[in-house]
């Protein structure tokens, strides 16, 4: 506490180098005790959610530990406003366009597996029907296959984001993604019989 108490006169500036020149995180937490409720309120203003906003804020924070590095900043206040405040737009983007997918994906189920696996649904008329199925073949595969198919296909993630998200190596989202692919077709082709 001495220690940070050292420190709570410095300029923004000085505890930006500060924080570059020795990565010790408590300079970029004496920032946060002084900018994160105008943060939290301008997240809330863009948001218009508690949670999501407290939750935002600590991402900004927590992308700050290597943002701040990585730019020259004069200003730290007004930049910290326009850091949050792009934050925000592409957390409502991102929030937008996942809706969106999972209105398409409600109607189009077949557009977001691959034509092989879906060749055995056409049989099936109703694009409801078409989802429980598709729905109930992913519920199927095992734990590993689930996830990474899941995450793949519908969260649009890469491999190396599966990877981090999951803890499973590269080789092993691979082919889980692969062998639920090949168990969809299967399980699929047995439903449609």
């Amino acid at each position: 506490m001495i220690y940070n108490e050292k420190y709570n006169q410095s300029t923004d500036n000085e505890l930006i180098t500060l924080y570059k020149s020795s990565n010790e995180s408590l300079f970029l937490g004496i920032l946060y005790k002084r900018y994160a409720h105008l943060v939290l309120g301008l997240c809330f203003k863009y948001l218009k959610n508690e949670d999501e906003s407290k939750d935002a804020v600590m991402q900004i924070f927590e992308k700050l530990l290597i943002d701040l590095k990585r730019f020259e900043i004069q200003y730290f206040k007004s930049w910290l406003y326009t850091y949050s405040k792009n934050h925000c737009l592409l957390s409502l983007r991102n929030k937008q366009s996942k809706l969106r997918k999972d209105i398409d994906l409600k109607n189009n189920a077949s557009l977001f597996m691959e034509t092989e696996v879906m060749t055995h649904l056409n049989e099936a008329n109703q694009k409801e029907s078409t989802y429980i199925l598709l729905e109930n073949a992913i519920n199927e595969l095992n734990e590993g296959q689930k996830k990474c198919i899941h995450l793949f296909y519908f969260k649009e993630k890469t491999y190396q984001e599966i990877s981090d998200l999951t803890g499973y190596s590269l080789n092993e989202v691979k082919s889980f993604i692969q062998n639920g692919k090949r168990n969809l077709k299967i399980k699929l082709e047995n439903k449609g019989e």
